[in-house]
């Protein structure tokens, strides 16, 4: 370690300085001039790595874009190309991850995820405390439960609306929770008998669950419990029995709610959902991730006329079959993404007077902050197997996760954190880490717990990658092409052929459409069948209705199925999306899609600039609102640029 003169080396701007010497390092035990010492000399040491691995990304992206200018595209000579200017390399010999033991929310029971811009507090907290959600508030108030034939969603509670919601959620217990005889639709009590679950008919008959291990504990009495605690597949459900309820007075059973647990695992996110313009607005974001650490974030808001104060949730306590203490967590596992290597900022200069790549600040202050939780004193524990999670985006390929790694090896030593305490999420968005996939988890194998596909970023670089190729599909035809299954399936192929069963997370992308629920209950079954076991939602709605897939799947088992099936080949994901032709795309087809680019694009820099939000829903041309960040900025601009080179539209 150097002496404490190194920090004139480093300027770090007031408001942060100020933020970490008053707020967080008075937490920590750590000394306040050796601290700025060490992070001055990682600043000085880290910086230019992180530029030269950008540059190679420019050299390299010059080289691809002269050669799709020199040659008609033959596969062979486009794979030997790749691997001659180290865009593609050699495939390790297999292996398994050796990561140390990691929370079960990511290693061993599968549940949606959450994505939320860590800049609003209350966003953030909703997110947190989305570990469990009302089915009944869920179905009522989405499209899951249609609002029309006198079941509208009106501004009183409306019973008919309501008869449905109960008969909606009575047949996912019927289909999750079977009893050995009969129907939940006919229970009329509910009682606890020699550490068993009864469930009693109108005519004095009883029964039990089919399978008795799926109940675990209850609160209240045995005879007239207050709740009854279910688990299927590693989730929790909580029916909520209360005969005064709204619900449960019109209710056989007296259900009044039923809880489940659904976002298991929360990404507070630094990165693509946030407006961060200036150093007050990036320590407004590290202390928000402060507060959810210490457990002590509030939000303040105005709601129906009233100040309404939103506070992080403790966990629930029941007692157990077994008549023991039977806790489970109220507040969601939280990871933090982190900016990627391509962001630079004036918030802390280098001894060159240099700008510094705000990834590398942000994995010191994020995981200064997170060691608040190893803390045994920790009022709130986020991990429970003492790790801080960090998602590291926009990753080209293996030299730079094993850059990002040693990045979190000095991290750690600064911090005085055992080795491989911060784990790291791999997000396989870019086509060089696609394609090289097992390499890079390779290069972090011992801290890796995450892998995940997004098909907007992904896309994004997929078109910018191959710019000169020639033209793209409409972006609904790209997700047609053979490489995007095969993007796909090698994410989970390769998690799983690497050891992540059980011991990490492979997940999958985003609904885009918060509105459509019952359109996501149709469709995105498909991830947990796919073997994913999370995948990104975006809205604690969103995130109990996904839940019922996770049921409904057993996502492990669907993994063993899926281990036994061949490997794609390599060839399908370097094929390009491109046309040959327009292939019969009317006009019309080319000016919607043009326009729908626009669309998202503008709507997005009017909330970015206007209001300072990254992240939002934005009507498309159908009136049909869609999530947009600067991910889908990134995808839209990138097609525009691409039809303008080719010629499918020109400039006015």
């Amino acid at each position: 370690m150097n002496t404490p003169q190194r920090q004139a080396q480093a300027k770090v701007d007031p408001a942060l300085s100020n933020f970490v010497n008053n707020e967080v390092l008075p937490l920590t035990g750590l000394d306040k001039q050796q601290f700025w010492a060490d992070f001055a000399e990682l600043i000085d040491d880290f910086s230019p790595v992180n530029r030269a691995l950008l540059a190679t990304r420019e050299t390299m992206q010059k080289q691809i874009d002269q050669w799709h200018q020199q040659h008609a595209f033959d596969l062979d000579s486009y794979k030997q190309f790749l691997k001659r200017i180290g865009y593609l390399q050699a495939v390790p010999a297999n292996f398994s991850i050796e990561t140390p033991p990691i929370d079960d929310e990511i290693a061993t029971i599968a549940a949606p995820q959450l994505v939320v811009p860590l800049k609003n507090a209350r966003f953030a907290i909703n997110a947190a405390n989305a570990r469990w959600g009302s089915l009944y508030d869920a179905l009522y108030g989405s499209d899951v439960i249609p609002k029309s034939n006198g079941a509208e969603q009106t501004s009183h509670y409306n019973p008919k609306r309501g008869r449905h919601v109960i008969e909606y959620s009575k047949n996912f217990l019927d289909d999750s929770f079977p009893l050995q005889q009969g129907s939940h639709k006919q229970v009329c009590a509910y009682l606890i008998y020699f550490n068993n679950l009864l469930a009693t008919f109108a005519d004095g008959s009883t029964t039990g669950l089919k399978d008795n291990r799926q109940f675990v504990a209850s609160n209240g009495s045995k005879h007239d419990p207050e709740s009854i605690l279910l688990k299927n597949n590693g989730l929790h459900i909580e029916l909520q029995i209360n005969r005064k309820g709204q619900i449960g007075s019109d209710d056989m059973a007296g259900i009044d709610d039923i809880h489940l647990e659904s976002a298991l695992s929360t990404i507070m996110d630094c990165e693509d959902a946030v407006a961060a313009v200036d150093t007050a607005d990036k320590v407004n974001i590290y202390r928000n991730w402060l507060g959810l650490i210490q457990g002590s974030l509030v939000a303040e808001f105005e709601k129906n006329g009233s100040v309404t104060l939103r506070h992080l949730n403790h966990d629930r306590h029941f007692t157990g079959r077994d008549g023991k203490p039977y806790a489970v967590p109220g507040r969601s596992l939280m990871m933090i993404r982190n900016v990627g290597l391509h962001m630079q900022t004036a918030m802390v200069k280098d001894s060159q007077d240099k700008h510094t790549p705000e990834g590398i600040i942000d994995a010191v202050i994020t995981s200064l902050i997170g060691g608040l939780d190893l803390q045994q004193n920790a009022a709130i524990k986020n991990s429970r197997k003492a790790c801080i999670y960090i998602v590291k985006p926009k990753l080209h390929g293996p030299h730079e996760v094993s850059f990002t790694c040693q990045l979190l090896n000095r991290v750690e030593d600064m911090l005085q954190l055992p080795r491989n305490t911060i784990k790291i999420g791999i997000m396989d968005e870019e086509r060089r880490t696609s394609v090289n996939l097992k390499a890079c988890i390779f290069a972090a194998k011992q801290r890796i717990a995450f892998i995940n596909t997004g098909f907007l970023d992904r896309t994004g670089d997929e078109i910018h990658t191959s710019m000169h190729a020639g033209a793209f599909w409409p972006k609904a035809k790209i997700k047609e092409q053979a490489w995007f299954t095969a993007y796909e399936d090698n994410n989970v192929d390769v998690g799983l052929a690497c050891g992540f069963q059980g011991r990490a997370q492979i997940g999958k992308g985003m609904w885009a459409m918060p509105d459509a629920m019952a359109q996501m209950l149709k469709e995105k079954i498909m991830h947990p069948i796919a073997g994913a076991n999370t995948a990104w939602v975006p809205s604690p709605t969103a995130a109990t209705l996904h839940a019922l897939h996770y049921h409904k799947i057993d996502v492990f088992s669907a993994q063993n199925d899926i281990k036994q099936r061949q490997g794609i080949n390599i060839d399908d994901m370097l094929r390009i999306p491109i046309m040959e032709h327009f292939h019969g795309l009317s006009i019309e087809e080319l000016e919607t899609e043009l326009t729908n680019n626009i669309q998202s694009i503008l709507g997005y820099v009017v909330h970015w600039v206007e209001q300072g939000i990254g992240c939002s829903k934005i009507p498309d041309l159908n009136a049909i609102p869609l999530m947009e960040d600067r991910a889908t900025l990134r995808i839209s601009s990138q097609h525009i640029g691409n039809w303008l080179l080719h010629g499918i539209c020109h400039q006015q």
